[in-house]
């Protein structure tokens, strides 16, 4: 029989901000609190959270995507529901929550949670048990409780969007995820365990690059380097590494250097994105201005297609529909 994955080794550096963060995975797997994982899209919330499952693994790992838990079914899926509980419900049928009994489970991006369906969830985190649509009858499980979120929880319960008893309760033990910009150090090693995970990739990036690499910000964390490094793998060609650099990443370091101007022949070099003009005489473009064109050329380049607008900027899914809303690019 295979060992079971460990996923603490997914968690690739050796910078300090790495080191405290394995020591904290190890706490909370001991701790048996709620566990809540802070930290900025990209940066790995579920590997961590999948570690601390590693770290005692009883039972099954069962993630909930609380931003998919939307419209009248949202409490069946995660509740589950008897028989004859509303239309179309012939059977009983067990819900996400009975999956993880015995075991841990994970909820990721919790601030996404409508507000209205956080007081179910309060239950089951003070309480240990939860009734499913349509019965009488409250149920007891024995779970590890593990939630997520890039958003600022104390802000958000400020703004009224989010419980504060709920808070307090998912924030008995908190993780911060460093961002990858404050751990560059960990850049290279990164990009070497992308490289070795790709089957018969020839690329090798020179110093040079890998120092361009260390300098940009990744907004998109982990998870957009990632993207990039198979970008690279996917387009090197003719020994040039640097032509394979993709052109969000190209467009972002040429518009903080002020060379704007520069993009289109940039854009043309790797076949990514289509040409960004200047909204503005100023050659300083505005971080949310960057940001907004890259997410429009996106959408224009894969004729709207979300998903692979997303997979492109190396985002999540759900970032890129907060991002549309809030740019307003429908």
């Amino acid at each position: 029989m295979p060992a079971p994955p460990d996923h603490a080794r997914a968690l690739i550096g050796q910078s300090p901000q790495m080191g405290l963060l394995r020591r904290m995975i190890h706490k909370a797997a001991r701790a048996g609190l709620p566990v809540l994982l802070l930290g900025e899209t990209g940066t790995g919330k579920e590997v961590v959270a999948r570690a601390i499952y590693d770290a005692d693994p009883r039972g099954q790992f069962v993630p909930i995507d609380c931003g998919a838990l939307v419209g009248t079914l949202m409490e069946s899926e995660l509740f589950g529901h008897v028989r004859g509980s509303f239309s179309g419900a012939i059977a009983d049928k067990k819900g996400l929550v009975a999956a993880a009994d015995g075991g841990t489970a994970f909820f990721d991006e919790i601030g996404d949670l409508p507000l209205e369906f956080q007081v179910k969830l309060l239950r089951l985190v003070q309480e240990r048990e939860y009734r499913p649509v349509g019965s009488l009858q409250w149920r007891k499980v024995d779970l590890r409780i593990i939630a997520a979120t890039h958003r600022d929880l104390r802000a958000e319960v400020k703004a009224g969007r989010f419980r504060e008893d709920l808070f307090y309760r998912l924030n008995a033990f908190t993780v911060r995820l460093p961002a990858l910009r404050d751990r560059a150090e960990d850049i290279p090693l990164l990009i070497e365990h992308f490289l070795r995970s790709l089957p018969h990739s020839a690329v090798r990036p020179d110093p040079e690059t890998i120092n361009l690499l260390c300098s940009y910000d990744w907004p998109g964390n982990v998870r957009e380097l990632k993207t990039c490094v198979e970008r690279m793998a996917t387009l090197y060609s003719e020994g040039s590494v640097e032509a394979a650099l993709p052109s969000g990443l190209h467009y972002a370091l040429a518009a903080r250097a002020g060379a704007p101007e520069s993009l289109h022949r940039l854009s043309e070099a790797v076949g990514g994105l289509p040409e960004f003009r200047r909204s503005s005489p100023s050659p300083v473009i505005t971080i949310p201005e960057s940001e907004r064109q890259a997410i429009a050329a996106a959408l224009t380049a894969t004729g709207g297609n979300r998903g692979e607008a997303a997979r492109r900027l190396g985002i999540g899914r759900t970032t890129l529909y907060r991002k549309i809303r809030e740019y307003q690019l429908h």
